[in-house]
């Protein structure tokens, strides 16, 4: 069954119309476990800014904390917030179980007034493979919370929208397909950005989920070094890797104030869980020979690109020396542990390159399971919170206060620059 676009040659009534000719609507429907949430997450890291999800859990459960029925207030309040967002230049996507009989009222109305282009889809996946799905959930709270049980009675069965409006996506498309083909039916892919008005980003937001370390706005930003001295943090309890470990123990060293924000980050995550030090300072030398040989891998490998597209390419994965920063102590790369210290799984091996791991490098990567990117969350927001920025290409990659953090948070200068181990 396909659901045909909306909106596009559509005459609307002026009071009901909502959205720009250029925005779109995307709805994902689907039971629990189906994957709604992880496709919606999808889209929007393939996008960018400009993508708002509306969640049906997020207003019904932690906003509202109502039960599900047909005269739910947070039927009208979904309805409103996509209204809402579509009229300010947002695509909007509208994830959640959202029952056919409760909620297909506000969903059509929704795609009648749409100026723009909008597809339903339902993810059809069957109560085994929903449990399947469920089990393999890392919230060890949430799946003592809701059981097999919860789930059949909530399950319905083909649960389709009136009208032939969905696009029925079978439970065989893994998640890297459904989400590359939503992009491609509705344009997405392609569609221009339509952000929302520019402010300074606060702690933790980023102008460009993609911007590389080769991009001349990074070099660009001036070095103010503030003079703050490198600390081992071997000396405060932290767990440390030895994979990277050097005779002087470089490895280990970090500025005064990386320090405190990993204490910072440390403290955020949830009981069981830690941080695991992999690396920090990194001398010069060394950084421009770990470029150096990333670089003639790739110039092997791809015999015609050109110099510009092989240092474009390598910085996915190595910083260039001029700018990296490691060489200024104000970068570290860490994963998680568990409290016996054992490594969780966060999806592919620290340090993978984007050639071994397919992708899975990268921070927002389709192509995990539920656990490792259950994990992959809590380190981010752990750390984003703490006040690192995370390199888009590197899940285990954080710096503050270099030319990059500084980069992405618009500030006018770094505050750390290449320095030498004492």
């Amino acid at each position: 069954m396909t659901g045909a676009p909306s909106g596009a040659h559509r005459r609307l009534s002026t009071a009901t119309a909502v959205g720009r000719e250029n925005t779109r609507l995307v709805v994902i429907r689907g039971n629990s476990a189906s994957g709604k949430s992880s496709v919606a997450q999808g889209l929007r890291d393939h996008y960018g800014r400009g993508i708002a999800i509306v969640g049906q859990d997020v207003i019904r459960r932690n906003v509202l904390r109502e039960h599900d029925t047909a005269r739910g207030a947070n039927i009208a309040l979904l309805g409103r917030i996509a209204r809402e967002a579509l009229n300010a230049g947002f695509h909007v996507v509208l994830e959640g179980i959202l029952y056919a009989d409760r909620y297909s009222h506000m969903i059509t109305s929704l795609v009648r007034d749409h100026r723009g282009v909008s597809h339903c889809y339902y993810l059809d996946v069957p109560l085994e493979t929903t449990f399947v799905r469920h089990a393999s959930k890392a919230d060890a709270a949430y799946l003592a919370q809701v059981t097999d049980d919860h789930l059949a009675s909530w399950y319905r069965e083909r649960d389709l929208l009136p009208g032939s409006l969905e696009t029925v996506i079978p439970a065989a498309s893994t998640l890297p397909d459904t989400i590359a083909r939503i992009l491609r039916e509705t344009d997405l892919a392609s569609a221009s950005p339509v952000p929302p008005p520019q402010c300074k980003p606060s702690q933790g937001d980023s102008m460009d989920p993609l911007v590389l370390m080769s991009d001349p706005r990074v070099a660009a930003i001036p070095v103010r070094e503030c003079g703050e001295p490198l600390v081992d943090v071997r000396d405060h309890s932290f767990r440390v890797d030895p994979r990277k470990q050097d005779p002087l123990g470089a490895f280990a060293h970090v500025r005064e104030g990386v320090l405190a924000r990993l204490e910072h980050a440390r403290s955020l995550l949830p009981a069981g869980t830690d941080l695991l030090f992999i690396e920090g300072y990194r001398p010069l030398a060394l950084q421009q020979r770990y470029f150096t040989e990333y670089r003639d891998e790739l110039a092997a490998a791809h015999p015609g690109w050109t110099g510009e597209q092989l240092h474009q390419a390598a910085s996915r994965y190595v910083s260039p020396p001029e700018i990296a920063p490691h060489s200024a102590g104000a970068a570290v790369d860490v994963t998680l542990a568990d409290q016996d210290g054992h490594e969780l799984d966060l999806g592919t091996r620290v340090n993978a390159s984007p050639e071994e791991s397919d992708g899975a490098c990268f921070t927002h990567a389709p192509n995990l399971s539920d656990r490792a990117r259950h994990h992959r969350t809590l380190l981010l927001n752990a750390m984003e919170n703490a006040g690192f920025t995370n390199y888009g290409t590197e899940f285990w990659h954080f710096s503050v206060a270099d030319r990059y953090d500084a980069l992405m948070r618009q500030e006018p200068h770094a505050r750390y620059g290449p320095i030498q181990l004492p």
